[in-house]
This record gives C-alpha cells, sequence and structure tokens, in this order.
C-alpha cells in the first residue's frame, strides 16, 4: 500500500463530504477510493469513518489522525517545493480557491494563455461561494472583501479594485428612461442581493469613515428581483427586467459589446478589493508563485479598476488617492 497515496485520498474524502467527491477530484473510481481507505484502517487497525447512507463523520481516532495527516501532507509540499525551487519550469497540479462570479468571468478567460506559459501546470479551479480568508486547502486562494478589513495569518498580494457598478439593457433604459440621480430608481425595476435591506449612493470624496461629499440611500419597497447569486442578476440585466448593481469584474464584457449601460456613472455605490493569497509557507512552489505573478500582471496588482478602464467608462470624476481610505 502507498501510504502517502492512501493519506491523501483520506484527506481528500473529508474535504469533499463523500467518496464520490473525492473520486471526481482525484480522477479515480468511487471503488478505488473506498478501497484505499479501508486498507489505510485495516494497516491501523482502527475504523477513521463512520460511514451512514446520509453523510460521513470521523472518529474521534479519524479526527486526531486527520489533523496529523495534513500536517504530514503539508511538510511533504514544502520538501517537494523546496527540491523544485531550483527548476525554472513551473509544474505540478495547483489547486485554486475563489469567489464564482469571478472564477467565471475572469479566472475562466485568462487561463488559455497561463497554460500557453505554463504548459506542464494543471489547475482544479474550485468556486462554491465567497471567499473572505485563505483556506489551507488550497494553493491560491482568490479573496474578495469589502469595506472590512484584509485580515489573517497568510501572504497576500492586490490584484485589483473594481467597483459595484449600476447598470441595465440599453432597451429597458430606452423603454423606462435613464436615471440622472439616484432619487429617479424609484421609478424603476431594481435589483439587489438578497441580505441587502438598502443602498447607498455618493459622489465626491471619500472622508475617514463617511462619504465627504453627497450621498443618498433608498431602501426599495419591493425589489423586481433579490438574488444572492450575481450570474442571475447578471442574466436578468441583459434580459431587460431592470437595473441592477454589479461588480466590473462580471460587466466588463456586456459593456464592451453594449449588452449593457452603465447607470448614474458618477455616483459610487461600493468598491471591492481582490487579492491572491496563499497559507504563510516556507516554501511555495514555483508554479504557485507563477500564479500569482501571472494574475498580478494582468490584471494590474494597484489601487485601479481595470475592467471600467477597459469598458471606457470609468466612474466620473476620477477616483483620487482619498477613495482607497473606502476599504481601509
Amino acid at each position: 500500500m502507498d501510504r502517502l497515496h492512501s493519506m491523501r485520498v483520506f484527506s481528500r474524502v473529508i474535504e469533499e463530504g463523500s467518496f464520490a467527491g473525492a473520486a471526481r477530484q482525484l480522477n479515480l473510481s468511487a471503488a478505488v477510493v473506498t478501497r484505499l481507505v479501508a486498507d489505510l484502517e485495516e494497516h491501523l487497525g482502527a475504523r477513521l469513518i463512520n460511514r451512514t447512507t446520509r453523510r460521513l463523520a470521523l472518529t474521534d481516532i479519524g479526527e486526531l489522525y486527520l489533523e496529523r495527516v495534513r500536517q504530514i501532507l503539508t511538510e511533504v509540499e514544502e520538501a517537494e517545493a523546496l527540491a523544485s525551487a531550483a527548476t525554472s519550469e513551473p509544474r505540478g497540479h495547483l489547486r485554486v480557491l475563489a469567489p464564482p462570479a469571478f472564477a467565471v468571468h475572469q479566472i475562466a478567460k485568462h487561463l488559455p494563455r497561463f497554460r500557453q506559459l505554463y504548459p506542464k501546470v494543471t489547475i482544479e479551479l474550485a468556486a462554491p461561494g465567497p471567499v473572505e480568508t485563505v483556506d489551507e486547502n488550497y494553493d491560491v486562494s482568490i479573496i474578495q472583501v469589502g469595506r472590512q478589513p484584509l485580515n489573517g495569518d497568510f501572504v497576500a498580494r492586490l490584484l485589483a479594485r473594481s467597483e459595484v457598478i449600476t447598470c441595465a439593457s440599453p432597451a429597458y433604459l430606452d423603454q423606462r428612461g435613464r436615471p440622472e440621480h439616484p432619487n429617479d430608481l424609484h421609478e424603476h425595476e431594481a435589483m439587489l442581493p438578497s441580505f441587502a435591506r438598502e443602498i447607498t449612493f455618493y459622489r465626491g470624496p471619500w472622508g475617514d469613515d463617511e462619504p465627504a461629499g453627497e450621498s443618498v440611500t433608498l431602501v426599495p419597497a419591493r425589489p423586481a428581483l433579490s438574488t444572492i447569486h450575481s450570474d442571475t442578476m447578471y442574466a436578468a440585466a441583459l434580459a431587460g427586467m431592470g437595473i441592477s448593481g454589479l461588480p466590473s469584474y462580471v460587466v466588463e464584457d456586456a459593456l464592451l459589446e453594449h449588452a449593457l449601460e452603465r447607470v448614474l456613472p458618477e455616483w459610487r455605490v461600493l468598491t471591492l478589493r481582490l487579492y491572491a493569497a496563499m497559507p504563510t509557507r516556507k516554501y511555495v512552489p514555483a508554479r504557485t508563485r507563477a500564479f500569482i505573478d501571472f494574475l498580478v500582471q494582468t490584471l494590474g496588482g494597484r489601487e485601479h479598476d481595470p475592467w471600467l478602464q477597459w469598458a471606457g467608462c470609468e466612474t466620473c470624476p476620477p477616483v483620487d488617492s482619498k477613495q482607497g481610505s473606502l476599504l481601509q
């Protein structure tokens, strides 16, 4: 029995919450995964997982063993990274965690160029939901933060800033009119995230902890659509359902193709920052460094919204240096 391979399989079963999920991620059959875990338990003379028809649960011994296994696997990865540090060509398997909308609208379209540059690196991209801190089960976590500070024991590099902008389809705006002030939105169909009960627009400089210029807070009586799924709201906006607030990295292509039109371009709603982060480790594989460097180079790696710039509709007037304090 390859004990190290069995440990990796066991760890992945727990991460995925099922033998079938681990089998898919490892490109193995479910029967092989089940057998490897069973062989590991037989070798140890202890049951690690309690299996039921609905869920898996670690035994007390399994919890202690998993903790040590993860430490061992991390040390093995660091040893491999140390051994390959002198290799100029990155290679191996890279696990990336990202917010779903960023994975769909940005990472996916840039991956072909990364693969051209580093053909010996394979990528596993997971996008189960929001990412606000590093997940140590992944080599790289793409973290998105709003007004809250970035905190944690990890290494992070700024990729870019993304404004949440209001936008709608030209057909909708031709029919219902183009708002000239946030108060005009009361006469429009609004689409909001499910967790948002109000929305504040501001223009002018940002003070120490609040807008120094004009601000307007709206409380929609009943949004036409509320959802936490960005791509659902994006699809509804494209279909002409109403005015929505979406990150610039989601709507970049639609703005370029005039499928969506920016509304109230002089007003701001929220600014997001995106970081590429990794667990603090002494030795970092060349593939991890290559991927993060690639994202920084592609997106600019500075306090700037590249997507609005590329789409030709940056917030007017331009963001000054004080605006960065919004997310400090």
